[in-house]
């Protein structure tokens, strides 16, 4: 029998092997999803590790909690002034968009399975949802930058098209426990998810500025805690009231990432690696779960709908939603590419298995089939759309001072980066000669690889990045004079 230490030590060494192979991900280009479930797959018990385990409700409840800490990571670490110009076709796709794969998909699953077309709907809900962060993720590895508008697109979908997935798979689901019951009594339900949720989330992302900011607490890694804390409140609270959790808890660190905070880097940082913790877990959890001598019987009608929902279901509800909306006919063939699917997909795939639907096994085997296929194919060929759709552009070099600003209470000074163009006046000019405002502090020039640090005399080049402290009006002041022409 082993012991409480011997399962200490499979857990650590999962652990560990997820992270290397997250070097490999990162240096060949295979979607760390993949790998990480890989591993999990070794483990169980149809392979060499032996593991058993068959608990969906506990790999359900640790894919919720997993999500929650996901979902705040993504909207705190999102840049907002980026997602504001692409917010209502990213909107339509999360939510539109979400719907019109869920009912094709259905209607493939429908006549490939021989199930009702109820069942289908409810397959297609279940791998509606994206997952850009494994495309971001080999994009990076492989040295490949997208426009900046694109980019917001992938991020703002991918980021809140979780909840809609949620609630079609399970109002769907509470449906086919009810056979009486009308499809449109999901109508109300999702205006009630939705109002609930954006209220909730609003609420609390005040919230949580105000206690972050006031408490004072007397160690900086206490503020990470509090906001766990805040962020489990927040999905608690939004789903007992029937709202809907996931979308609360994006938009709560979307709006938090609007405003600066006490130790608000730190706190992105802690949760980008918490963030992490959670989707190893999750992966290893799901490899765990699946038995693939299960899955091998499935195999062709689940190969048929992947194709499907890579080359018709999705790719017909981009280009439909997107029908009203400025985009090149290249950047609509990325994006209905970019339809990656994750994690969220397997772990919606046991809300069927815990609500005792007939079934489904078969859904969650086939599910399973689907994402893996189309991480396969759609994950390991991002590098060659983005050079097939040309929608490549040049890097973008953001400096890293390291020099990190806690806001006070009573000030509403920031740090900010301004760069002195080209044909600028101040070219050539020592900094005491350009006469920069008293409330304006340069505290470091970053030039090329090197920084520099500031006084009177350093003389000012083309191309040099002033990073200054003070208030916005003041930012503003020295940014027109920056602006002025030789």
């Amino acid at each position: 029998m082993m012991t409480f230490e011997w399962y200490l030590v499979a857990a650590a060494i999962l652990l560990v092997l997820s992270i290397v192979a997250s070097k490999i991900s990162d240096r060949f280009g295979i979607p760390a999803l993949l790998l990480f479930i890989g591993i999990g797959m070794l483990a169980g018990s149809d392979g060499p590790g032996g593991i058993y385990f068959d608990d969906p409700y506990l790999a359900q409840y640790l894919g919720v909690v997993a999500l929650i800490v996901i979902l705040f990571s993504g909207g705190l670490d999102t840049t907002w002034k980026s997602i504001r110009l692409v917010f209502i076709e990213g909107i339509a796709l999360a939510s539109l968009g979400v719907v019109g794969t869920a009912l094709l998909l259905g209607i493939f699953a429908h006549l490939v399975l021989g199930v009702n077309l109820l069942e289908g709907v409810l397959l297609g809900s279940i791998v509606s949802s994206t997952d850009a962060a494994a495309v971001f993720a080999i994009l990076r590895s492989k040295g490949i930058y997208l426009e900046t508008r694109l980019r917001s697109l992938l991020e703002l979908e991918s980021g809140s098209n979780d909840p809609m997935a949620v609630f079609l798979t399970i109002g769907l689901a509470q449906i086919l426990l009810e056979p009486g019951k009308p499809l449109i009594s999901l109508v109300p339900m999702l205006v009630q998810q939705l109002v609930f949720g954006f209220v909730v989330g609003y609420l609390f992302s005040k919230i949580g500025l105000y206690l972050v900011n006031r408490l004072k607490l007397g160690y900086s890694g206490l503020y990470p805690i509090l906001m766990i804390g805040l962020t489990i409140f927040v999905y608690g609270v939004t789903t007992l009231i029937g709202g809907s959790g996931f979308l609360a808890v994006y938009l709560t660190g979307l709006l938090m990432s609007r405003s600066d905070f006490l130790h608000k880097r730190s706190v992105i940082r802690f949760f980008d690696s918490l963030a992490w913790l959670m989707q190893i877990a999750m992966f290893l959890v799901l490899g765990l779960l699946v038995f693939p001598s299960r899955i091998v019987s499935y195999w062709q009608p689940a190969l048929m709908l992947a194709l499907a929902l890579m080359f018709v279901a999705r790719p017909l509800s981009v280009w439909i939603t997107l029908l009203l909306f400025r985009w090149r006919i290249a950047e609509k063939h990325f994006v209905s590419w970019m339809g990656l699917r994750g994690a969220v997909p397997i772990i919606l795939a046991t809300y069927p298995r815990t609500m005792g639907l007939s079934n489904s096994d078969l859904i969650f085997n086939v599910v399973f089939f689907v994402v893996m296929t189309s991480v396969l194919i759609q994950g390991t060929t991002v590098a060659a759309s983005a050079k097939l759709f040309r929608v490549r552009a040049e890097a973008v070099n953001e400096t890293k001072y390291p020099i990190e600003l806690t806001p006070g209470i009573e000030w509403s000074g920031v740090l900010r980066e301004l760069v002195v163009p080209a044909n600028s006046w101040v070219v050539g000019k020592a900094i005491y000669e350009i006469h920069l405002p008293d409330p304006y502090l340069v505290i470091l020039i970053a030039r090329g690889n090197d920084f520099v640090i500031p006084n009177g005399g350093v003389v000012l080049l083309a191309g040099d990045k002033i990073l200054g402290l003070a208030n916005q009006e003041y930012h503003g002041v020295v940014e027109e004079l920056l602006q002025r022409k030789a």
